[in-house]
């Protein structure tokens, strides 16, 4: 009999493949603008908008202030002359319209589902998450989604947890595990509010020694073995 009766999965990078969506978002909006799309400054977006995340969830920065801000420093990096307002508008409309699933996604969901209770728990605005998630094969599989939009508080916040963890009938946060792929949103927030936690790590990064993971795995399909 399994330890774990909710799975709590990260969509982006974890589920879904956010890099390439966000890389053909931002083809999308560079072209718009008349801007060079060069595999470069889509590296340097990615870097810059990954920093502002990071300030979020240190609470350094609002979702506002982060959607013209990362399009702002790019503009300001290469010296483009564009509106950082007109292209920050313009992203989320052309990331929700990408969705691809990372490889093993929808056969861990379809192995896991009737065993378990699945939510999605993610970060990001709301407008661009559910149009992407609920466009996706995977949406049968999950009992509900919470966005940190709609929550009131992005991940790691332990109060995101608390809130959710609410929304969840029978909650116990000792039968419940977090899957997800970032140490400082998935990993420190499950870690924070008491839930074991599955670290999805294909690249192999090294964790802080400090942080006492759960699981750590480099393939979806390892979660099976953890589970069940």
């Amino acid at each position: 009999m399994s330890k774990y009766k909710i799975l709590l999965f990260d969509a982006d990078a974890t589920l879904l493949d956010f890099h390439r969506s966000e890389y053909e978002a931002v083809i999308d909006c560079l072209e718009f603008a008349g801007l060079p799309a060069t595999d470069e400054i889509i590296k340097k977006y990615s870097e810059i908008n990954d920093g502002y995340w990071k300030m979020l969830e240190r609470n350094e920065i609002t979702k506002p202030e982060l959607m013209v801000a990362r399009w702002r420093s790019l503009l300001e990096y290469y010296d483009f002359d564009f509106d950082a307002e007109t292209i920050s508008n313009l992203y989320p409309e052309k990331l929700s319209e990408k969705c691809y699933l990372l490889d093993g996604a929808e056969d861990i969901c379809k192995k896991l589902y009737g065993k378990f209770r699945m939510y999605i728990i993610t970060n990001g605005f709301k407008s661009v998450q559910q149009k992407r998630f609920c466009a996706s094969p995977l949406a049968k599989y999950f009992d509900d989604v919470f966005i940190s939009e709609d929550i009131g508080y992005d991940k790691p916040s332990i109060k995101y947890f608390e809130l959710i963890s609410k929304r969840i009938p029978d909650f116990n946060s000792t039968r419940a595990l977090v899957i997800g792929d970032s140490l400082t949103s998935d990993i420190r927030g499950g870690i924070n509010a008491g839930i074991d936690t599955c670290w999805y790590n294909p690249k192999g990064k090294k964790a802080p020694d400090d942080m006492k993971i759960t699981y750590t795995i480099s393939n979806l399909s390892q979660i099976e073995g953890i589970v069940l």
